[in-house]
């Protein structure tokens, strides 16, 4: 019986892997790469155009009631398969290292946002040079790390008031807090800093200015660290719902200029508006996999490759607009479902066991 069932969950993951593969070309943020049209296409009378064609109709209704039928099947029979099994004991040696995972996702494409002349999405162009290059090293040094996500968070809140385009990069919001959370962690200038403080006969250690106040948020923080997977996978996982439901699906016109500008279907030979289906459906199924933390692993490394191929299939997008995604993704597969997730309350032992292993990064 284990047998069918690792086959099963093996399928899983061959089967997010196509779609992924498929459709991740046309996964991009829209508006990174296309023009706004000078006529744009009602979302629901596109839809019903597209799967008027018995052919996309077919394809749409058997793909969405296979990927259904497997996930429903693999909620009765919860597959135990050792390669993954030995997989997610490596990955828990690794959690040490997710702090500096996010650090590096969100100071390097602050940096280079900085440098570009963009505030935190490429779609909102200013003159932030000085703010974002600064939060984004005093991220990668890993110093005053939560007083600087909290000044992030902050800033990205407030700059959201005024510029709604800025949810484009959503992904900064979780990414913020999962900082506040998880602290520097190390290697970072907080974790030497703190050590050096706490060496008996240190210059520093008699004046250390900051040593007390970033111990007591620690403590205050500390309770609430064990959420950080689930910050993250809500965070990631609502980023791309809203990827597929407003960029592709409710924005139609905008998305098929970027199957028709990279000629996506000559590398699968369907009709446009299928490709901007897929995608967007694609984009919302992986979304929901991580809002409700249902297979996380597997529905993050989907994701990741979902990214990648945009990557490779869109030479023109912009790059430094994914770090951010990547290294949370990265962060989510390392780490799992965390709390208040399917997958803790189908296997509770595991969420204890993951408990227990939870990293303290206090600064």
């Amino acid at each position: 019986m284990r047998q069918p069932a690792a086959r099963s969950g093996s399928g899983l993951l061959l089967v997010g892997f196509a779609l992924a593969t498929l459709v991740g070309r046309a996964s991009a943020h829209v508006d990174y790469v296309t023009d706004p049209p000078t006529a744009t296409r009602d979302a629901v009378e596109f839809a019903v155009e597209v799967l008027s064609d018995p052919l996309n109709l077919a394809l749409v209704a058997g793909g969405t009631v296979g990927v259904v039928g497997l996930l429903t099947a693999l909620l009765v029979v919860r597959p135990t398969v050792p390669d993954f099994e030995a997989l997610r004991s490596a990955l828990s040696s690794y959690r040490e290292y997710v702090p500096w995972m996010l650090r590096l996702s969100l100071g390097l494409p602050l940096v280079g946002a900085g440098f570009a002349g963009y505030l935190f999405s490429p779609a909102v162009p200013a003159e932030a040079r000085i703010l974002q290059v600064g939060l984004g090293f005093l991220l990668l040094f890993g110093l005053a790390t939560r007083a600087v996500a909290a000044v992030g968070l902050l800033t990205y809140l407030a700059a959201f008031a005024f510029n709604p385009g800025l949810v484009l990069a959503i992904e900064y919001v979780p990414g913020f807090l999962a900082v506040l959370l998880v602290g520097g962690g190390r290697p970072s200038a907080d974790h030497m800093l703190s050590v050096v403080a706490g060496t008996a006969g240190t210059y520093y250690g008699r004046v250390d200015p900051i040593g007390g106040v970033a111990t007591r948020f620690a403590e205050l923080i500390d309770p609430y660290e064990r959420y950080v997977a689930t910050v993250l996978r809500v965070g990631v996982g609502l980023a791309f719902a809203y990827l597929g439901l407003v960029e592709k699906l409710a924005n139609p016109s905008r998305a098929v200029q970027v199957v028709y500008k990279y000629d996506l279907t000559s590398v699968v030979p369907v009709d446009p508006g299928l490709w901007v289906l897929g995608a967007g459906l694609t984009e919302i199924g992986v979304g929901l996999l991580l809002v409700v933390g249902y297979y996380t692993r597997g529905a993050a490394a989907v994701a990741f490759t979902m990214l990648v191929m945009t990557l490779f299939g869109l030479p023109d997008d912009p790059v430094l607009a994914h770090i951010t995604l990547f290294g949370m993704i990265s962060a989510i597969f390392t780490l799992g479902s965390g709390p208040l997730s399917l997958d803790a309350w189908l296997s509770p032992s595991e969420e204890r066991e993951r408990d227990r292993d939870t990293v303290s990064v206090a600064d």
